[in-house]
């Protein structure tokens, strides 16, 4: 009789402990709202097949970003392109509008990301004809495609899909971090190279293919008549050196082109700090608290500027599964720097993008262990919420 009223305790103890842990558990987007920022997850088109995933995105989220889809190299069409006659590119939007219509029926909104990127970017693009065995073709032609380019993406997916693309990483990475990587004395550090490959973009488009490539995606938004924000992203955008070389280059891009007033057209609403913190691909230089206190002057320099900001790309690293309680904490921290600079009327603060969601099997040395690390995750490989999560949680809910 003892055993059995026991055991009888024992599990109702348990219940009681999974209605606690269950009750606990809040969306994470309705957590962030009072502090005026949605709350973000990538998704990638194979990711479309998981509904477990699916779920934790339904659930916790309110922005999306797509992983690769929506990038240039992924929507060009070298065959539709040579195949058109007019000299304007072609695109494929296939797998991206399915991306973006889960998103649509779900409530969610799309980071649109990106319309401009060095890297990976299609050789093809730039040259005559969209021909390798031609020479690459004037700055005029390359400007031409490229604002036909921005204008009917950013056109296709607010007339598809209207209102649920919200803003647009209009370039991405523009700004290097090595001096060889850019030209001596550049205060913008444009890139020129990215690990020995030519930034195509600047040296064929020209110096000033950030400015043109705002001033084409603002006219798009404007022409649609659309609420849509457009950002300048890149990664280590907290780091202070970075930090005063992208704003250079965003004072020069809101400079660029004038209203009928011969007032600066604002063309950059905002900064996208990708948010990868720690050590990449090794446990040292991860979870220091000094980041915390550069993040948090990063977002306050920018919002000097009148400048938006989200997070975009976050990535609280971790190589060393002994060190789960203080990446735990870290993130409570984290969260907590991000609340407080939203905590006055102005909240510069728009969006939180977890890009490091789940830990990661990945071999050692691989770029997705390196870039996310194996144990940074606020899920398990079983989609599990982790220690992490609930902290995460607990500093949402102001504890």
């Amino acid at each position: 009789m003892k055993r059995t009223i026991s055991l009888l305790l024992a599990v109702l103890a348990l219940l009681g402990s999974a209605a606690a842990a269950e009750q606990a558990v809040s969306p994470l987007y309705a957590l962030a709202e009072p502090y005026g920022f949605r709350m973000g997850a990538p998704l990638s088109y194979m990711q479309l097949m998981d509904q477990k995933y699916l779920s934790i995105l339904k659930e916790h989220f309110n922005s999306i970003t797509a992983t690769n889809e929506m990038k240039a190299y992924s929507l060009l069409d070298e065959k539709a392109t040579k195949a058109r006659g007019d000299g304007m590119p072609a695109m494929n939007y296939w797998a991206a509008d399915q991306m973006v219509q889960f998103a649509m029926d779900n409530g969610i909104g799309v980071r649109g990301h990106v319309l401009v990127w060095d890297a990976y970017m299609t050789d093809w693009f730039f040259h005559e004809d969209y021909s390798a065995a031609k020479p690459y073709a004037d700055p005029e032609t390359i400007r031409a495609r490229t604002e036909y380019y921005i204008t009917e993406v950013v056109t296709h997916f607010e007339q598809k899909f209207p209102g649920v693309v919200y803003c647009w990483d209009v370039v991405n990475e523009a700004v290097a971090d090595s001096a060889g990587e850019y030209a001596p004395g550049d205060p913008r550090h444009l890139r020129t190279l990215r690990s020995g490959s030519v930034n195509l973009f600047q040296k064929y488009m020209g110096d000033d293919y950030v400015s043109h490539a705002f001033l084409y995606a603002k006219n798009a938004v404007e022409a649609l008549g659309a609420d849509i924000r457009l950002y300048y992203n890149d990664y280590n955008a907290f780091m202070p050196e970075k930090a005063e070389a992208i704003r250079t280059l965003v004072r020069e891009v809101n400079s660029f082109a004038q209203d009928e007033s011969g007032e600066p057209r604002k063309l950059c609403d905002g900064i996208g700090m990708q948010g990868y913190i720690g050590g990449y691909g090794v446990q040292e230089g991860c979870l220091e608290d000094g980041h915390l206190e550069w993040i948090r002057q990063a977002i306050e320099s920018y919002a000097a500027e009148g400048l938006e900001v989200q997070i975009t790309e976050m990535a609280v690293r971790n190589f060393d599964l002994t060190q789960a309680e203080r990446h735990a904490a870290y993130y409570a921290d984290l969260f907590r720097v991000l609340m407080e600079v939203n905590s006055a009327e102005e909240k510069p603060l728009k969006a939180v993008s977890i890009w490091g969601l789940t830990d990661t099997n990945a071999p050692k040395g691989n770029y997705v262990y390196n870039l996310n690390s194996p144990y940074g995750g606020l899920l398990d490989l079983q989609l599990q919420y982790k220690q992490a999560f609930y902290s995460v949680e607990e500093a949402l809910r102001g504890n």
